[in-house]
């Protein structure tokens, strides 16, 4: 089977990617900045903050080293990151939001697909939201837009190896009652009447028992599986999801009158 890399691995949505892709029967290398002690003899943990790029330069010369070429990158790694207006926001939270939901993949994605390019098969999917689809509004700046720069460079790397065998799509995982999902609730809490909007989306999540991130998982099996092999550069939703599938992209058409 494949050599499968996910970040965000120890807790999560990524930590259900992990455990299905062990299950399916690939080797799973688990990454995170803390990971935790692993029994599971198909996954291997790695300590790796993957928005430093010289730690991500090393983690890909370690892997290859040690395991080989990875053909499957999930890059499910992602903080929510200030729920506050711009003018009153904290710049290093708002910075590592990017850093860490965009930057990261883009470090990731450089270093391991050279390789899979090399095979001619590979899967590269990019955990995003539907926060990047719906209207901009108040308070969380640093993640929506960290969101939509995710997917325009899934669909610039997309269209960089159309044809090869190897293929980069989004997901949205749903709404999931998560870690991130409890940092918004304490974030909301704390903002009172401003946190209304959050607080309400809080409360439905955890009335309607949330999306199960088992979800995220099967849509990842589904993505790594041969049935996909022509899916390339699209936002993938769940199946079944609380949240009814909003438009992202057609198409394009190049209309460049200089062409």
């Amino acid at each position: 089977m494949s050599l499968a890399l996910i970040t965000g691995a120890s807790r999560g949505i990524g930590r259900e990617i992990t455990l299905a892709l062990a299950a399916a029967g690939h080797h799973v290398i688990a990454v995170s900045r803390n990971p935790t002690p692993e029994t599971n003899s198909k996954i291997t943990t790695i300590a790796c903050d993957i928005s430093d790029i010289n730690a991500v330069t090393k983690l890909q010369a370690d892997v290859a080293a040690q395991h080989g070429p990875v053909h499957i990158l999930v890059n499910a790694a992602g903080v929510f990151g200030p729920i506050a207006l711009i003018k009153d926001s904290d710049p290093h939270a708002w910075v590592e939001t990017i850093m860490i939901d965009t930057i990261a993949a883009y470090y990731t994605s450089r270093a391991f697909l050279p390789a899979m390019l090399e095979n001619k098969w590979g899967r590269v999917i990019n955990v995003s939201s539907a926060a990047a689809l719906h209207q901009p509004g108040k308070l969380n700046s640093a993640y929506a837009t960290a969101k939509v720069a995710l997917n325009q460079f899934t669909r610039h790397l997309a269209a960089e190896i159309s044809g090869s065998g190897v293929t980069a799509n989004v997901i949205h995982p749903g709404d999931v009652r998560t870690e991130m999902w409890a940092d918004i609730k304490a974030k909301a809490d704390a903002l009172g009447a401003d946190g209304a909007d959050y607080k309400a989306w809080v409360d439905w999540v955890e009335e309607t028992g949330g999306d199960a991130p088992t979800k995220a998982a099967d849509l990842i099996l589904k993505l790594v599986s041969d049935e996909s092999a022509d899916t390339n550069g699209l936002f993938c939703w769940i199946e079944d999801p609380l949240q009814a599938p909003i438009p992202s992209w057609d198409k394009p058409k190049d209309s460049r009158p200089w062409l």
